[in-house]
């Protein structure tokens, strides 16, 4: 499928499942599977229950999408905990 023929949506991550896949409840209250792209699994980028997303998803299948950005938590003084590198 070509690049502009995705459509790129927001939620909120609401279940973390096994296998790097997520629930995210969109604005409008849909659920939809979600799972990361190979950008954020290459970069070792986490994302955990509550987090903000930017997803893609096909106009063929409305249930399914591919998260392709983590945003930033807009809670002043909030940081995260630091990863341990993996060498």
């Amino acid at each position: 499928m070509s690049e502009g023929q995705t459509i790129e949506v927001e939620g909120k991550v609401v279940a973390v499942l096994p296998g790097t896949m997520f629930k995210v409840q969109l604005a409008n209250g849909h659920v939809v599977l979600a799972h990361i792209s190979g950008k954020l699994r290459k970069n070792f980028i986490k994302i955990a229950a509550g987090d903000g997303v930017k997803m893609e998803m096909s106009p063929y299948d409305l249930d399914k999408a591919r998260i392709t950005y983590r945003m930033k938590d807009e809670r002043p003084g909030f940081t995260r905990a630091p990863m341990k590198r993996r060498y």
